[in-house]
């Protein structure tokens, strides 16, 4: 039994209350697979990870200047370069996806403050965080885990105001316009229509949101694209990814993963092609 291989990919939508605030749920549990480096890439998400039977092996930060270790929960805002992960052979965890206009209501402070780290949880979120981990290892089974989560975020919900007006201000709605259309707006565009000046959009969106507006539309462009190409595998035809996806040309589409994956998106879906198959990477 020892040698067995295990892969598991479980998805899930957090409670009615959450939903906007938080994406989604992705369970994983992996045994027996190859050792390997897994690349955290930047996404319009922020990332809460609690692990299950082993802690979370950080080879590299978005942050260089931060140190490699081990992580029983991780949380980390919005980035421009990967983390990288080691996989020894096994990992197992839940990874919640949080949007940035969650970040006051769920974690008590705004996105901004995260921008480009990865952090342990607790140290963030205080002993609350501890105890939803216990919690989650204890469970039997996904759905009690899911539920466990739910469970925490609601109860930090309802302990912090603003989830009337999480969408409701200037920079959220700002950020909505550039998800809906896939990153592709210009920024005089967004400046125009949200009714403050460049300069003061700018300011204003990278203390709320993590990035400036240009940063972030190409973090979601990049997103789509990733997300695309992990539903094209095998031969993936990159000129036409890259015009579906708002790139110029598919050199433009190979610079912004050399800037943003650090690879080309060839290598990175040769890489995290188990990954993509056996359903780790959240869906489109």
């Amino acid at each position: 039994m020892g040698g067995e291989m295990v892969d598991e990919a479980v998805r899930a939508v957090p409670a009615p209350p959450l939903r906007g605030l938080v994406g989604w749920y992705s369970g994983y549990r992996q045994r027996g697979v190859p050792h390997g480096r897994h690349r955290g890439l930047p996404s319009p998400w922020l990332t809460l990870i609690i692990t299950l039977d082993e802690p979370l092996s950080m080879a590299a930060h978005p942050d260089p200047g931060a140190a490699p270790g081990d992580y029983l929960t991780l949380l980390g805002g919005l980035h421009l370069t990967p983390a990288l992960i080691d996989v020894p052979g096994r990992q197992s965890g839940i990874q919640v996806a949080i949007s940035p206009l969650g970040a006051r209501v769920l974690l008590g402070l705004p996105a901004g403050e995260l921008a480009g780290t990865d952090v342990h949880a607790d140290d963030v979120l205080g002993p609350g965080m501890r105890e939803v981990h216990d919690k989650v290892r204890e469970a039997p089974d996904w759905a009690a885990r899911f539920d466990a989560v739910d469970d925490w975020l609601l109860h930090r919900m309802s302990h912090h105001d603003g989830v009337g007006t999480a969408f409701a201000t200037p920079v959220a709605g700002a950020w909505q316009r550039l998800l809906s259309t896939g990153g592709r707006l210009r920024v005089d565009e967004l400046a125009a229509q949200t009714g403050f000046g460049e300069r003061h959009l700018r300011n204003r969106f990278r203390a709320e949101i993590g990035l400036t507006p240009k940063a972030a539309a190409r973090v979601i462009r990049f997103d789509l694209a990733r997300r695309h190409l992990a539903r094209r595998p095998g031969l993936p035809d990159l000129a036409g990814l890259a015009a579906d996806c708002g790139y110029a040309d598919q050199s433009h589409l190979d610079r912004e993963f050399a800037a943003l994956a650090s690879c080309t998106p060839s290598t990175w879906l040769a890489q995290e092609f188990r990954n993509v198959q056996a359903g780790h990477h959240p869906p489109a």
